[in-house]
């Protein structure tokens, strides 16, 4: 899934051969035939497993709900009293068991609500044997992002319409069909829908045969998938078109509505490029016939995409090109989500973590691939640089006691859902950047297809991965990953003491633990893969274990996480921060970034002078990399935010940003020019955004003026920076100006347009508008999956007026968002707040409505807020000297 789910094809065929022989027979000791292996988190009773299911739909669209009936293959491989499956707003109907050999017996179902299960009794005890379950049942459709959800939306020619789609990841296939809804028990399946002729069906396969009922219907049957966890499942309905491509041997299609294909031709190409590369990398070639992407209107608040095999779902706005208003980076997200998701075929689909405390095994080798591949095929973007924003978001949550491990336990459902956050991805796509890096590419790459090719249609845990690397050459490797991802935080790499003798450098290093929270605690250990070199001397290796030497070749500046491969931060003298100033040009850019971040990080936690952070963030050139000098206005943003109760001082910091980035954007320009590099859009966005940010008058009377024209012109804002200078416009709106916004959303042509400006009607500064946002997102006029994010802009201007809100209207913002965050949305809405009266308020909603296994988020969205406000006092004093002395 992406901190992000087809015309079928209409041919005949025999069931498709899932690979060799060998490999679609191959599994893992983290599952077996009767279900999860000893020591795997299960929730249901052991001794009973489904090996095939098949499946018959009837949606009823108009009235949000469909019938159901299924088949379903199941291995009972000891005396069983009953059987236990997960169901979730599910009706069930009639049950019967029929044995291999003997009559079929009839059965009672008796659903536990709150257990999301149903259990089935037939009278007697079950002997072991192979059985077939047939079971008949109804369930409903859902708004939001769960289960089977309907999606809303206007087509082009401004008609209203309904498309079907389904979200299962984590614990939501129990709403669609009565299952083994658990990833270690994975089955084929076959799946049939009873449709209005006409229209789109999508399945994970190609479509098998059609039937015409007559009255308007057709029944689809698609082809029989392979051995799959439950919550891969896919179907999809709709007014849909469908564009393909072959890539090798594989028919790659985009799945939009009607007349929006053209929009996904940058995913097409993207998927078409990347499955070589995957094929080749992974060792074991993509093993369904066909591989699309469907765009779903709407939006979810938690995600963005899902991986379903062979049908991955994306929301339109992580898909879609509008030449309109699509910008720089929209674009590269959109690249980097349909690899995230492309990457997931093979990690979490083919093969899947037994259990969800080892979700990390797919959505941070997802993350890590996706910027590895993005990095191969789009050299020009620099993809590599941005994984050190991702590790600064890992280490955001990292830095705080209410952190977790990589690896974790979880025994509910809401733990689950709670799972999929930065550690999760982030920090896991960190730890695997170093330890390919500790492994060697070529080692670490045959590691990978050794794993691949065991546990193939199987299930495992993380260390069945590090023995596959080590086993491959990586000596060492798995003391090192069990540190990393068994326990949680960050390792501080300390230099004591560098010297300068016969022209090398002398390291003294030891090691601690960064935190944000719990300094005086006792540091937890790690044996840390450090990488330091000078600056142009050949890098030199150690690992770190309490206390060591390094010696490098030259003497200078040096860099102790050269090339920022590792998960740590390292903590300089002065002296060095400050020859880094000096010599900051001579750094590779992917070291500028990684030590602007690191320093900035160290400067609020304390560690050392705000002052030298900002000394350095000074020292970037305007002649530096535009990839590296568009980091500085996030710097000097959050700085400015940290002020907000000086405004004297806000005017300072403003002054500053304004003369350091004005002549970059002068060279630059507004526009786009012929020729301009790759990266100038993507800092060129950061410019104006940040300077509008800050009210620079030159920038916002530009937003005015271009917002203005827009009487005479309607293409007057048309660009890729549509959306960053209405969101000027917005955070500056008066009365006027917010009624002329909420005009064009109303009028806007498309869904994805209308999506984007209606939740920029929250965003505004003025409160009172801010009230009239929140107002109008519990009315049908921004859409069902729209409202919270209108409500989300608002907590991001005024925090408390958006929480009290939803806390005086719980029900009906609960409705307005998945099912699977709600026990995290308030957290989500407060968090970014610096007033102690908000965590005291989440405290009061967490103890009230949450468990205590269900309110983590809200308890690390506390620890943020209690050390927002800690840090703001800290350094409000020397952050305005620093910017007053900036003359």
């Amino acid at each position: 899934m992406s901190l992000a789910k087809i015309l079928p094809l209409l041919i005949a065929a025999a069931p498709i051969a899932l690979a060799t022989p060998a490999l679609a027979q191959s599994g893992s000791s983290a599952g077996t035939a009767a279900g999860p292996a000893a020591g795997i988190t299960t929730q249901l009773p052991r001794g009973a497993a489904p090996t095939h299911y098949a499946i018959e739909v009837t949606p009823d669209a108009a009235n949000l709900s469909f019938t159901g009936k299924v088949m379903i293959d199941v291995t009972v491989s000891k005396a069983m009293p009953t059987l236990v499956l997960n169901a979730a707003d599910l009706s069930i109907g009639d049950v019967m068991l029929t044995p291999a050999k003997g009559k079929a017996m009839k059965g009672s179902a008796k659903v536990d609500a709150e257990a999301q299960t149903v259990t089935l009794d037939f009278g007697k005890p079950l002997a072991p044997g192979q059985y077939k379950l047939a079971i008949t049942y109804a369930g409903v459709i859902n708004t939001q992002a769960n289960g089977l959800f309907a999606l809303d939306y206007t087509n082009n020619e401004g008609q209203a319409k309904r498309a079907l789609f389904t979200q299962f990841e984590a614990p939501d296939a129990r709403r669609f069909v009565p299952s083994w809804d658990e990833p270690s028990y994975k089955a084929t399946f076959d799946l049939s829908a009873i449709i209005p002729t006409g229209e789109l069906a999508v399945g994970n396969m190609p479509v098998k045969t059609t039937k015409d009922l007559g009255g308007g219907k057709t029944q689809v049957t698609f082809g029989t998938s392979p051995k799959m966890s439950s919550y891969l499942l896919f179907f999809g309905l709709g007014e849909l078109e469908r564009a393909t491509k072959m890539s090798g041997a594989t028919e790659v299609g985009v799945i939009t509505g009607k007349g929006n294909s053209g929009k996904a031709t940058l995913a097409l190409d993207a998927s078409v490029n990347i499955l070589p590369y995957f094929n080749d990398y992974f060792g074991v070639p993509y093993p369904l016939p066909k591989l699309d992407n469907v765009a779903g209107p709407g939006q979810s608040q938690f995600f963005s995409a899902m991986e379903n095999w062979g049908a991955i779902f994306t929301f339109e706005r992580a898909l879609l090109v509008d030449p309109r208003f699509t910008s720089e980076a929209t674009k590269r997200r959109i690249y980097e989500t349909v690899a995230h998701e492309m990457a997931h075929q093979w990690f979490g689909d083919l093969v899947t973590m037994a259990w969800w405390d080892d979700l990390w095994l797919n959505e941070g080798f997802a993350s890590w691939m996706a910027t590895k591949v993005t990095d191969k095929l789009q050299p020009d973007w620099e993809m590599l640089l941005t994984r050190v924003d991702g590790r600064e978001a890992a280490m955001s949550l990292d830095s705080l006691a209410t952190t977790h491990p990589v690896v974790q336990k979880i025994t509910t459902v809401d733990q689950v859902n709670q799972a999929f956050d930065a550690i999760t991805y982030q920090k896991g796509e960190a730890v695997i950047t170093m330890l390919e890096g500790f492994a060697g590419e070529d080692v670490w790459k045959n590691g990978i297809r050794s794993y691949m090719k065991a546990h193939a249609y199987g299930n495992t845990v993380t260390d069945d991965l590090w023995k596959a690397v080590e086993g491959a050459g990586a000596k060492g490797l798995v003391a090192i990953a069990h540190d990393f991802t068994s326990q949680p935080g960050i390792p501080l790499v300390t230099v004591e003491s560098a010297q300068c003798q016969g022209g090398q450098t002398v390291l003294s290093l030891s090691q601690g633990e960064y935190s944000r929270d719990a300094k005086g605690k006792a540091p937890l250990k790690w044996n840390v893969p450090v990488m330091a070199q000078t600056i142009g001397g050949a890098p030199q290796r150690l690992i770190l274990q309490g206390k060591g030497q390094m010696t490098l070749p030259g003497c200078g500046a040096y860099v102790v996480n050269a090339g920022q491969t590792g998960y740590y931060r390292s903590l300089y003298p002065a002296a060095n921060v400050q020859a880094l100033a000096k010599d900051f040009t001579k750094l590779a850019s992917i070291d500028q970034t990684g030590l602007l971040a690191d320093n900035f990080q160290l400067g609020l936690a304390g560690y050392q002078p705000i002052g030298l952070a900002l000394d350095l963030i000074d020292a970037v050139p305007m002649t530096a990399s535009p990839a590296v000098l568009a980091e500085v206005p996030g710097y000097l943003d959050s700085a400015y935010a940290m002020l907000e109760s000086d405004k004297a001082a806000q005017g300072q910091v403003a002054a500053y940003t304004s003369a350091k980035l004005t002549p970059a954007l002068t060279a630059i320009g507004y526009d786009a020019k012929a020729g301009e590099g790759a990266q100038v859009p993507v800092l060129r966005s950061a410019l104006v955004s940040t300077l509008g940010d800050m009210g620079d008058k030159a920038v916002v009377a530009e937003a005015n003026r271009r917002f203005a024209a827009l009487a005479s012109d309607p293409a007057a804002l048309d660009g890729p920076l549509r959306n960053v200078w209405l969101a000027i416009i917005a955070k500056n709106a008066d009365q006027a100006t917010w009624d002329k916004l909420r005009a064009m959303a109303k009028g806007a042509k498309t869904d994805l347009e209308k999506s984007s400006l209606f939740a920029l009607l929250g965003a505004a500064k003025d409160e009172k508008l801010g009230q009239q946002a929140l107002d109008l997102a519990l009315t049908d006029e921004p859409g069902k999956t729209t409202s919270a994010a209108i409500i989300a802009q608002v907590g991001a201007e005024h925090p408390m007026l958006a929480v009290d809100y939803v806390l005086a209207h719980r029900a009906q913002y609960e409705a307005l968002i998945d099912v699977s965050a709600r026990s995290q949305a308030l957290a989500r809405l407060g968090g970014g707040s610096a007033d102690p009266a908000m965590a005291t308020k989440l405290d009061a909603y967490a103890t009230q409505y949450l468990t205590p296994e269900s309110r983590k988020v809200v308890d690390r969205s506390i620890a943020a807020i209690k050390t927002r406000i800690e840090t703001r006092n800290r350094l409000k004093a020397p952050l305005a000297a620093w910017f007053a002395g900036q003359k």
